[in-house]
């Protein structure tokens, strides 16, 4: 928009008629509160003169059957919700002062519509994950209404990353009823790689099917903390220290090409290793069972094979950091909307982010307009299902093995809108 600033008066103040010899321009950075606007679709009825056969255009398919919203509309409630963790209330709010009359109720059902359009792509994303050789799991209590009590119980959501040094870079949540370990083992299903947690129990029973454990420093290194800022243990402190070196080298090694990583691991890390342990033991040795010290030594002894299996494998990471850092969105967002209505609204949730999220893993942004794409995912739309959203993404030139910034949930969130199969047609 462009503003003119020109003089009242064009006459001098000696009688001569003024003349424009120029311009100054100024920016300015204006902001304009939420526009809603109104789509017309406008479908012309055509004939045939001869024998009246009527012809007309298909409705467009739509995300909410004969609903009003746009694909635009549904992305934005969508990502204020689960990107910036804006409440349905507060959004119902906002579009109030825009002068828009949008129940919560109303809100809510879009939401879960959408949750349900999207499961076909996440389900295409958790069998990405599950074809890396290496998957982290963490997983963080959120609270649930009981059913029919008015009270609230514990759930949980899991968060299953790819792996840190993975190509492809996605995470997808579930959502359950409980922190059972049935339901680790119902999501990696017969996926057989190196799962990266902390020592919860219930990852124990995919370990004994062939899943390879891999430890998290962190938590190991968390115990000494946790003890030394306790009571100053000085044998914290060394295992600090000790544990600071090894990461030392993970710094350096980052960014390094496999089999470099992991000839720098055997030769930096591993003598720090054999170090520690012989240390860790040679202490034990001094201390009583049942102490805090004994006791942050033996979390870290009971599972040395797990916590140093990254020393003779490149593509496992140190730690469970980076899953962990999928779970800080769903910290966040608990803050703002405090509990899950149901089981399904959790499960649809968990879609949701999974995608967003993933996205954000991918650098895309959570919300951007693109024009200029055709959507595969419109012919998908009414009945989608694994096979359709991945023909679409063929159809797209989405193969799965291109790059992962140029990956299937960038792709969809930039390109198509963050509407992923929630956009469907163009406009």
């Amino acid at each position: 928009m462009e503003r003119h600033h020109e003089p009242v008066n064009t006459t001098c103040a000696c009688g001569c008629a003024l003349k424009r010899i120029g311009q100054d321009v100024s920016e300015k950075l204006d902001y304009t509160p939420g526009v809603f606007t109104v789509e017309r679709h406008i479908r012309g009825k055509w004939t045939c003169s001869q024998c009246h056969t009527l012809t007309q255009a298909p409705v467009p398919a739509e995300i909410i059957d004969k609903g009003i919203p746009t694909s635009s509309l549904l992305a934005q409630v969508l990502v204020a919700k689960y990107a910036d963790h804006l409440p349905l209330y507060r959004q119902e709010q906002i579009f109030g002062r825009a002068g828009l009359a949008l129940p919560r109720s109303t809100l809510a059902s879009w939401v879960g519509t959408c949750g349900v359009r999207l499961q076909p792509l996440v389900d295409v994303l958790k069998a990405q994950v599950l074809g890396c050789a290496v998957v982290h799991a963490n997983e963080t209590p959120v609270a649930m209404l009981a059913p029919g009590t008015g009270k609230t119980h514990r759930a949980y959501l899991w968060a299953y990353a790819s792996g840190a040094f993975e190509a492809m870079r996605a995470v997808v949540y579930d959502f359950t009823d409980s922190r059972a370990g049935e339901h680790a083992r119902a999501f990696l299903g017969d996926w057989r790689g190196a799962l990266v947690c902390d020592d919860f129990s219930g990852y124990k029973a995919s370990f004994a099917l062939g899943v390879t454990e891999a430890g998290c420093m962190a938590h190991a290194r968390r115990k000494f903390v946790e003890l030394h800022v306790a009571n100053k243990s000085t044998i914290a402190a060394t295992a600090i220290e000790f544990i600071g070196q090894m990461y030392g080298v993970e710094r350096d090694v980052k960014k390094l090409p496999p089999e470099q990583r992991l000839q720098e691991r055997q030769s930096r890390a591993a003598p720090i290793a054999k170090a520690l342990h012989d240390w860790l033991i040679a202490q034990r040795t001094l201390l009583h069972d049942g102490t805090a010290t004994a006791k942050a030594i033996d979390y870290s002894l009971k599972r040395w094979a797990a916590l140093t299996r990254y020393l003779d494998d490149p593509a496992l990471p140190i730690d469970n950091n980076f899953d962990e850092q999928q779970i800080r969105p769903w910290a966040t967002g608990r803050k703002n909307w405090l509990f899950a209505g149901t089981l399904m609204a959790g499960q649809r949730a968990a879609a949701i982010m999974s995608l967003i999220q993933s996205a954000k893993l991918n650098g895309a942004r959570p919300l951007c307009l693109h024009e200029g794409h055709t959507c595969a995912f419109a012919d998908a739309a009414r009945t989608p299902d694994r096979r359709s959203v991945a023909a679409s993404m063929d159809a797209c030139g989405l193969s799965e093995t291109r790059d992962s910034r140029q990956g299937c949930v960038r792709w969809a969130l930039t390109e198509i809108e963050v509407k992923l199969p929630l956009h469907l047609p163009r406009k």
